[in-house]
């Protein structure tokens, strides 16, 4: 038990020396993040559409 406790206390310890990120920061990361999955998923549901186009006109 008592190694739990200390596990527990150097995580808070350490924890508190954490830079963690300004509201400002914070808020655009999270925009970059958000577009660059949208942009990736419409990359690729545009790569996916014209594959199997090119697909169907091969097969017919």
């Amino acid at each position: 038990m008592q190694r739990i406790k200390k596990f527990f206390s150097d995580v808070f310890r350490e924890m508190r020396k954490v830079s963690w990120p300004r509201r400002g920061e914070l808020t655009r990361y999270t925009i970059t993040v958000l577009s660059t999955v949208v942009f990736f998923a419409l990359f690729f549901e545009v790569i996916d559409f014209g594959i199997s186009k090119l697909i169907r006109l091969i097969l017919e």
